[in-house]
């Protein structure tokens, strides 16, 4: 297949051995259609505004706190936000925001893609994992640029069942309206965009998206990105639900369109790739319980593993290079990731180019949070668009040539006072564990400003972070949200 990007951003798959398989969600609930309730418009205007003094809970009209989000795309971060002024949870910003990366992001977020998300559930004191990596097919083509299995709209779903408030299809329309009608291309899109340019551009159908109609040139800061096909996918799956993807006609279209991208998919291929919930990694410092995405979504493992070392006096590029050398002994060998961490594996020889990924965090004003990594598994995924359908599948995975992303998100809660402490989230490739563990460790173990911590993290790391000093519910005047300020992300902490 060919790269879409320098040899840090190539392709790679979030299979690999497994020492315990996470539940399945149900299959019934994940396949349901969701119908839709009215008009795109109206949908919208539920988030944007409404009659003359609305009832608290209304778009605007959360007084108060009402959470913060941080987000490696700007626009993702504001949907977030009026998600949360309408009364919405973290679960339900995360899932507005996620969709919304698909449109503003697609060099990193797709509907063809997938990722990984933790879940803490103030309530139920307890943070879960939901994972809906991108896997290659299990019998996968012999294709140009094979494409991986679609997850994203089935993740964000289950993602959505661990506390809905807002209707689902909702949450989807501010997706939908900008795919239609527009979006300002952002810095971080205009910078995936020029760093592949040349072979990206190749396809007719990128070039269509991603290039200048009136030049030619890619689309730079500030031009708009218009994705009508993709905004008629995105109503399909408001409409019908996203089970259409899976095992109704988006499925069947995507049957016959993806032999054209460079690789075929099955609808029965489709229809048996689900979400799964799984219970985190977890450490304890003191009263608190740190929570890391599980394998096999091992950038947590890996992070989980940096975060032990620099707790026991461990500088950088030691944590650094043990957690690499622990998810590369996962890889390898499998076993179980919690014995794995009380091991001191060294790191033989280097690690191979990994790909390139997005995050996501949501804090909603009751103490409920969300972290989320996404990837296609390679910039910008095959590289070609699919026809009508308007996305780019993700790079399947276990081609010979590639390597899993380091997928990184963790949450911090207390048990004993049922409060939020910290959610964080790292990217840059291989740096994605350490841009991870450092600042959390920084702020945990040393009390650092968050501000001054995530600034420690290495190159080519980038790490975004939401801390509360003194929990959540608690002083939300302490609570902090911060946007690596290398990346092109913005954070948002809402409220006095």
């Amino acid at each position: 297949m060919t790269s879409l990007a320098p040899n840090r951003t190539r392709p790679a798959s979030l299979s690999g051995p497994r020492s315990a398989r996470p539940r399945a969600l149900a299959a019934a609930a994940l396949m349901l259609g969701l119908t839709g309730c009215g008009t795109v418009s109206s949908l919208t205007s539920s988030l944007t505004g409404g009659s003359s003094a609305p009832p608290e809970g209304t778009p605007g009209h959360v007084r108060g706190y009402f959470g913060a989000v941080v987000a490696d795309e700007p626009r993702a971060a504001l949907v977030a936000r009026d998600v949360l002024s309408a009364g919405g949870t973290a679960a339900d910003a995360a899932v507005a925001a996620g969709f919304t990366m698909a449109v503003t992001l697609p060099s990193r977020v797709g509907l063809g893609g997938g990722g990984a998300c933790l879940a803490y559930n103030r309530t139920r004191s307890s943070t879960e994992a939901v994972l809906f990596p991108a896997n290659a097919p299990a019998q996968p083509a012999a294709g140009d640029r094979p494409a991986a299995l679609p997850m994203l709209a089935r993740g964000l779903f289950a993602l959505h069942t661990r506390q809905p408030r807002r209707p689902f299809n909702e949450l989807m329309a501010p997706a939908e309206q900008l795919a239609r009608f527009g979006a300002t291309t952002s810095r971080a899109l205009a910078q995936d965009i020029a760093a592949v340019a040349g072979p990206l551009l190749a396809d007719p159908g990128a070039r269509a998206v991603f290039a200048n109609p009136a030049t030619g040139a890619p689309l730079a800061e500030g031009e708009r990105l218009v994705q009508a096909d993709l905004g008629g996918t995105l109503a399909t799956l408001r409409v019908s639900g996203v089970g259409d993807m899976h095992q109704g006609t988006l499925a069947r279209r995507l049957e016959e369109l993806t032999p054209r991208a460079g690789g075929a998919l099955t609808v029965e291929e489709l229809r048996a790739a689900v979400p799964a919930v799984a219970r985190p990694i977890e450490l304890r410092r003191g009263t608190d319980l740190l929570s890391f995405l599980p394998t096999p979504a091992d950038g947590g493992l890996a992070a989980a593993a940096a975060f032990q070392a620099l707790q026991s006096g461990a500088d950088i590029d030691t944590a650094s290079q043990r957690s690499l050398a622990v998810s590369r002994i996962w890889r390898e060998q499998g076993g179980d990731p919690q014995a794995l961490l009380a091991t001191s594996p060294t790191l033989a020889g280097g690690v191979p180019a990994l790909p390139a990924s997005a995050s996501l965090l949501v804090l909603d004003r009751e103490g409920n949070a969300v972290s989320c990594a996404f990837t296609l598994n390679n910039l910008f995924g095959t590289g070609r668009v699919l026809p009508q359908l308007g996305f780019l599948p993700a790079a399947a995975p276990n081609s010979g040539r590639v390597e899993p992303p380091l997928l990184a998100a963790a949450i911090v809660h207390n048990p004993n006072l049922r409060a939020f402490r910290y959610a964080g989230a790292g990217t840059g490739q291989a740096a994605a564990p350490i841009a991870l563990a450092q600042p959390m460790a920084q702020s945990l173990l040393n009390n650092r400003p968050l501000a001054e911590a995530v600034g420690t993290v290495p190159e080519p790391g980038r790490a975004n972070a939401v801390s509360c000093g003194r929990y959540l519910p608690g002083e939300s005047g302490q609570c902090v949200a911060v946007a690596d300020p290398r990346g092109a992300g913005l954070a948002v902490n809402g409220g006095p």
